[in-house]
Formats: structure tokens, sequence, C-alpha cells
């Protein structure tokens, strides 16, 4: 989380190694190291990881419209051959409008995925609202022809709290 300049003295190499910062108000205290929030589901040996990201260069707020993107990584853990056909997503916006997406493959693709193997996409989705959810499932084929669903974990789309800048 950025940390204006002005706000915050640094203590020294030791505290910066600990994470410690000194306010000079509230005096010393942790730094809040984030990560982008992950989501996992596995089905039938499939684990499917989601992280997803505001792109706040690409939304326009006072227009009603935010971007985000979520990056896909499908690994198959099972001891078949498995094919994406196709997915299908619910998009739910903050006030409650679902948007149903689906479509064969993803990102034009129809990924072919041997025991072990992994296949990571990025993809994107606009909002009117500056949160939401997602959540779905890809349809597999094993070699054998047969179908099964494969589920996407819910995840959560938000844009960071708007900065209010005080006197």
């Amino acid at each position: 989380m950025p940390v204006a300049a002005s706000a915050v003295v640094e203590l020294g190499f030791a505290a910066f190694l600990c994470g410690l910062r000194q306010d000079p108000i509230r005096g010393p205290r942790r730094a809040q190291l984030t990560k982008p929030a992950m989501y996992q589901a596995t089905t039938r040996h499939i684990t499917v990881r989601v992280t997803p990201s505001y792109l706040g260069d690409q939304s326009d707020p006072p227009g009603g419209q935010w971007v985000f993107a979520y990056r896909v990584e499908i690994e198959n853990g099972s001891r078949e051959t498995v094919q994406l056909r196709a997915r299908r997503w619910l998009i739910t916006d903050a006030q409650g409008r679902v948007e149903v997406v689906e479509g064969p493959g993803v990102v034009g693709e129809e990924p072919i995925l041997e025991p072990g193997d992994s296949f990571t996409y990025t993809s994107g989705c606009p909002l009117a609202t500056s949160s939401g959810i997602m959540r779905g499932h890809y349809r597999m084929q094993s070699m054998d022809g047969s179908l099964f669903e494969v589920e996407i974990p819910a995840f959560s789309l938000d844009a960071p709290a708007d900065r209010r800048i005080l006197n």
C-alpha cells in the first residue's frame, strides 16, 4: 500500500528488514505487506487458481466503469488427459445484476492438458460497479469422450477504496 513520504520516517535498515515504520503521530507500526488474493478450487484432481486485479488505468469510475483482470491457472493433477471445451461464468456486480458469459474454450483456445500439465491465461471483465463476484465452471472432456464440469472458484473483484485527502 503506498504511503505518503511525509507521513512516514524510516527507522533504519534493521527496522526496514522487520517491516517496522515510524509514524510521526502514532509511533512505530508494522508495514502492511499485501499480495493479490488467490482463489482455488479442485474438481476431479483438476485445480483452478484465480488471481484477480483491478485495472485502474483502464477504468473510468466517474463514467461508471471499473475494469478488472483475472489470471487463471488450470492444473491437471489427475491421471488422465483432458481437454477444456467450454466455459460458463456468472458475473454479479455490487447491485446484484448477473451476467452469464459462456462459449467455447478460453481466450480462443481449447487446451489439452496431459497429467501434470497446466495452462495459464489472463482475461478481463468490466463492471458498472466498483466491486463484484465471478464464479463458474469449465466443461472438460476426457479422451474417452466423456464430459464433466470443473469448478471455477468464486472470487471477488474489488476496486481500491477511494483515496481521501484531508487538509
